[in-house]
Formats: structure tokens, C-alpha cells, sequence
């Protein structure tokens, strides 16, 4: 798949890229991408909730009433679930939701999402830049002139570029990643993938393409 390198105001340069078919031409996978997503998700949850059982609320342990003759049901105690203020029956507990995935099949998934992408035209490249110094001014400029502004974007850089990164920190929707740590969540989610030249041949080592 070839596609045409666009500089920073959104016009061609007159040059051209070669994206790898081995990784932007497979035919997807909808269960991997399903199952790396459903792990990222499940990774990002923190499991802390908890609710407390009738041995752990505060309170006295009399027995309220008679055991016979009132003409209601048995109450041996407050905490009992039944009453105000009383214990949950089985409350969440904290828990991990963690689970593993092997990396061929993560692998697939972005490579499957990547794919998806460029059938659906959703891809841009642009030539490599930077900032001096973060300007989130600057950077709004860029998405206008690629057309991408308040759309939900994400940009690929080939490496950790801090001031980029805080020029985009405050505009919604966008997202700033390195190609190393692409993940298939982010690659669905963006509506538009900006791809700078020099990440793309990043992902070409990255997935021996």
C-alpha cells in the first residue's frame, strides 16, 4: 500500500511511502483483537471495590428479639443482611483481572488493527518533526491542516519526543504514542492514525516486516 507523505500544512511533499503489506494488508483477526482488548481494559481496572460482609460490620452481636412467639421471622442479629445497616451477602471482594495472552496473538491483534485502518483510509504519514519548546498552539495548527481536528486522533512517533507530547496533553481527543508501545485499544479507538515517517519504518523492525 502506497500512500503520499504530507508535511505539517497538510500539503504533499511529492513523495511517496511504501507501507508494508505484511503488516497494514492482513486479513484481520476480530477474536484477537477482541481478546487484547478485552485484556487492556481489564488490566487498567483497579479491583479495590469492596463491600462489607455481617462478620465485619461495626455493631452488637445481642440478639435482638425472642427466638418464638413474635410472630416473625428468627433475628439473631443487626448485622444480619436482611436489616438497615446490616452486612452484603456476597460483596465484591478486591481482585486481580489480569489475565495473560501470548505475544504472538497480541501481535496479531495490532497487526490485525493496523489493517483495519488502512482498508477504512484511515491513515495519514507525515514528514518527521518537532518543537523547540511545547506549544499546544502549534500543534492545533497541525491537526487542522490535516484535517483531523476534533476527531478522535492518534499520532505515532518513532521515538519519545517530550514537547510534542505536551503540546497535544491538553487537547481532547488526541493521542500522542510511540511506536514501540502501540497497543490495539488506542489503534481501534482513533478515528484518524497520523504515522510520521520515520515510525513507520520503526513498525517494519518492529514486526520484521
Amino acid at each position: 500500500m502506497e500512500l503520499n507523505i504530507l508535511n505539517i500544512q497538510g500539503k504533499e511533499t511529492g513523495r511517496k511511502i511504501e507501507l508494508p503489506d505484511s503488516i497494514f494488508s492482513i486479513e484481520p483477526n476480530d477474536h484477537a483483537i477482541y481478546l487484547d482488548v478485552k485484556q487492556y481494559l481489564a488490566n487498567n481496572r483497579q479491583g479495590t471495590h469492596k463491600a462489607k460482609e455481617r462478620n465485619e460490620v461495626a455493631g452488637s452481636t445481642r440478639k435482638i428479639k425472642k427466638q418464638k412467639g413474635t410472630g416473625t421471622a428468627r433475628a439473631g442479629s443487626l448485622k444480619s443482611p436482611v436489616f438497615r445497616g446490616g452486612g452484603r451477602i456476597f460483596g465484591p471482594r478486591p481482585r486481580n483481572y489480569n489475565f495473560k495472552l501470548n505475544k504472538k496473538l497480541k501481535e496479531l491483534a495490532r497487526l490485525s488493527a493496523l489493517s483495519y485502518k488502512a482498508k477504512n483510509n484511515a491513515i495519514l504519514v507525515v514528514e518527521d518533526f518537532t518543537f523547540e519548546t511545547p506549544k499546544t498552539k502549534e500543534f492545533v495548527a497541525i491537526c487542522k491542516n490535516l484535517q483531523i481536528e476534533g476527531k478522535r486522533s492518534m499520532l505515532v512517533l518513532n521515538e519519545d519526543n517530550r514537547n510534542v507530547y505536551l503540546s497535544s496533553r491538553n487537547i481532547q481527543r488526541t493521542e500522542v504514542a510511540v511506536a514501540s508501545n502501540l497497543n490495539t485499544y488506542s489503534i481501534m479507538k482513533a478515528q484518524s492514525l497520523v504515522l510520521t515517517e520515520s515510525s513507520v519504518e520503526q513498525l517494519g523492525k518492529l514486526f520484521n516486516a
